[in-house]
């Protein structure tokens, strides 16, 4: 559907398992006329059938460039000096969880922007900086927040072989800065809690007593206070015997990790500040390029997807009534201003350009004065914006009371006995949940095995 919808006429496959897929469909897909893979060895995938396309390897089409390009240079660089900021630099299909997938619109002006008010925010990465990039580039999170950011800081990426070898990649690469998804950091949150406590006895108190006292020096420090020398000592000696042997697992130089693509459960974020490793959680959408909103490097506020960025403007807006209680920027930030909950909106240079061939579902999220209608639900929470639910997520119940369950969800997910929970109660008169604990919690209660 993808490729049909896009007109793609030219595709790079990265692997033979991409191949494999493309090959099935490719005599479908009318508008496709090349594909180029970029390994070697395609060969065999190919040899057995006809295919409309015509298929030519990375390294052929490289020679090929080069015998021609002096021929070719005055049309290439005609093709360049005609390119506008206002052209469609991407097409990204959003998921399609509900209904079609919809090709979102994305300028060269929506992501240059995006990038220059990213950095603008955090003030802290440098050429000298090392990224480890694992998450998808088909995202345009990663595409972002590693490969934009690392092109206009000169910063360089460290792509990780695969997930099941990020932990020793990360010992090998020892990044500055990650970017993840929260299920990454629970996960990390989880096994260090549950590894901590394993042993009982004096390791037990003694990682019980360390986490007390980094979160005593995290507190007092983010209120801008002196912890003092007794406090400080302690906070070092926790750092010595127990937080740096974690640190020492992401390869002892980050600066910090970038949370995206989900909320961080408060607790989470709490746990990796208390440990002296910074988590900054940004917020947005494809279709917002996608930074609305990212933590400042020296300002934390758990639980909150920090301060909105420069040249963008975010509103709440009432569900029900569309009435807008508030319009915020970056320049009218306040760290104490606290704003009702509704729906969370935007417009400005974040806001993409439409979706693909779909004028309808455009204007039903980008509304006549320019807004952007996330579905997100949130508030502004001292200055900084958080993130509620989703509209889809809302359950109304026999009496006709909103309920919002993900910060009930995750209230339990604090657990270390519930894996998942999902909450139920539409048009009932009370709210059910759903849970699901993990397998080695059933495995140990119950001699399962």
């Amino acid at each position: 559907y993808i490729l049909n919808d896009s007109g793609a006429k030219t595709l790079l496959i990265g692997s033979p398992f991409l191949l494999k897929k493309i090959l099935k469909i490719a005599n479908s897909c009318t508008e496709l006329i090349r594909i180029i893979p970029v390994f070697d060895d395609y060969q065999k995938y190919t040899e057995k059938a006809k295919f409309n396309a015509g298929i030519i390897s990375f390294s052929a089409l490289i020679a090929e460039g080069k015998q021609v390009l002096d021929a070719y240079q005055s049309t290439i660089n005609s093709c360049r000096e005609s390119i506008l900021t206002s052209d469609i630099s991407t097409l990204i299909y959003t998921s399609g969880t509900t209904g079609t997938p919809k090709g979102v619109m994305l300028t060269h002006y929506n992501l240059t922007q995006n990038v220059r008010a990213s950095l603008e925010q955090i003030t802290v990465i440098d050429k000298d900086d090392v990224f480890l990039s694992f998450l998808p580039l088909s995202h345009i999170f990663e595409r972002t927040a590693t490969y934009h950011v690392c092109m206009a800081t000169g910063a360089k990426i460290a792509f990780a072989q695969s997930l099941e070898l990020l932990a020793k990649n990360m010992a090998e690469i020892k990044p500055t800065v990650v970017s993840c998804v929260p299920r990454l950091l629970e996960r990390i949150h989880d096994r260090a809690m549950k590894s901590g406590q394993a042993s009982g006895g004096i390791k037990t108190k003694l990682f019980l007593w360390s986490l007390e006292k980094g979160r005593k020096f995290r507190v007092i420090k983010e209120a801008g206070k002196n912890p003092g020398m007794i406090l400080s000592a302690e906070n070092k000696l926790a750092d010595k015997l127990v937080f740096s042997k974690i640190k020492e697992k992401t390869g002892g130089r980050l600066k910090f990790m970038l949370s995206g693509g989900g909320a961080l459960p408060k607790n989470v974020g709490e746990f990796f500040g208390d440990l002296g490793i910074k988590i900054l959680e940004g917020f947005g959408l494809t279709e917002t390029s996608p930074v609305m909103a990212v933590t400042e490097y020296d300002r934390q506020v758990y639980g909150t997807v920090g301060r909105i960025i420069p040249r963008i403007e975010v509103a709440i807006q009432n569900i029900d009534t569309h009435k807008i209680y508030t319009i915020q920027t970056h320049n009218t930030f306040k760290p104490d201003f606290e704003s009702e909950e509704g729906e969370i909106i935007t417009r400005g240079h974040c806001v993409m350009k439409g979706y693909w061939n779909k004028p309808e579902e455009t204007r039903n999220v980008i509304d006549e004065d320019g807004w952007f209608h996330t579905g997100d639900i949130g508030r502004f929470y001292k200055g900084n914006l958080q993130i509620t639910d989703r509209l889809k997520n809302m359950l109304v119940n026999s009496f006709g009371k909103n309920v919002y369950p993900t910060p009930v969800e995750n209230t339990y997910l604090k657990s270390p006995k519930i894996e998942q929970i999902f909450l139920i109660g539409d048009k009932r008169e009370y709210i059910t949940a759903i849970i699901i604990p993990p397998k080695d919690t059933l495995m140990e209660t119950f001699g399962f095995k």
